[in-house]
């Protein structure tokens, strides 16, 4: 019977080991995401900054006329 539970128990821990490594794998490819949303995010900032500086000179070229 002993031998039988000490069965059970390899056959546990096998599966939990299983499951970290597919948890490792899939922690590894959202890191990827992660690191290639943050590089977007930071191109669509400098982008909004580029952007909102064409603006305001726009503005500004307006204000100047009007004045």
């Amino acid at each position: 019977m002993s031998l039988d539970l000490l069965s059970k128990l390899e056959a546990s821990i096998q599966n939990a080991l299983e499951q970290i490594e597919l948890l490792k794998l899939e922690l590894d490819e959202e890191k990827q995401k992660n690191l290639a949303l943050s590089e977007q995010n930071q191109r669509l900032q400098q982008d909004l900054n580029t952007w909102n500086d064409k603006v305001s000179g726009l503005v500004g070229l307006l204000t100047e006329k009007v004045d």
